[in-house]
C-alpha cells in the first residue's frame, strides 16, 4: 500500500497533460477493441488459432472482450487504472505471443507490443491528475 501511495504522489507531482491525453487514447483504443471483439467473434477465433491448444476458445472470448470492454472505459476516465492495466495483461500478451508462434503480421505485432508497453506504464504511473481517481481523492 505504501509502495502504491508513493507512485501516486510521485505521478500527481509528475503528470502532464499529454500523458492524461495519451491515457484516455488508449482507454478508447481498449474500448474499441473490445467493441470489435463483442461483435466479431469469430476475427477473434480466427486470431487465437495459434494458441488454440492452449487455452479454451469460449474461455478467451468471455474474457477478451469484456476486459477490452470494461478496462478501456476505466482507463480512459482514469478510475481503477492500475487495476484495469492489470487485468489487460494477460491478453496484450497473448496478442505479442500471437504474432511470434503464428503467422507474423507486423502491423498487428506493432500495435499488441506498444499496447503492451502503454499498459506496462501506466501500471506504474497511475492515473494522473486528471482522472476520477484523483478527483475522488480530493474530495474527500
Amino acid at each position: 500500500m505504501a509502495t502504491i501511495k508513493s507512485l501516486n504522489k510521485w505521478a500527481n507531482r509528475h503528470t502532464y497533460l499529454p500523458l492524461d491525453l495519451l491515457r484516455i487514447a488508449f482507454g478508447v483504443f481498449l474500448f474499441i477493441q473490445g467493441i470489435n471483439f463483442m461483435g466479431n467473434s469469430e476475427m477473434l477465433l480466427e486470431l487465437i488459432k495459434p494458441l488454440q491448444s492452449i487455452v479454451g476458445e469460449m474461455a478467451v472470448i468471455h474474457y477478451v472482450a469484456p476486459a477490452h470492454f470494461v478496462g478501456g472505459l476505466l482507463i480512459a476516465f482514469g478510475l481503477l487504472t492500475r487495476w484495469a492495466a492489470i487485468a489487460q495483461l494477460p491478453i496484450l500478451i497473448g496478442a505479442v505471443l500471437i504474432n511470434i508462434v503464428g503467422e507474423m503480421q507486423t502491423g498487428n505485432f506493432i500495435l499488441s507490443t506498444v499496447a503492451f508497453i502503454l499498459c506496462i506504464f501506466f501500471i506504474f504511473y497511475g492515473s494522473g491528475k486528471h482522472s476520477m481517481d484523483y478527483r475522488l481523492k480530493m474530495e474527500r
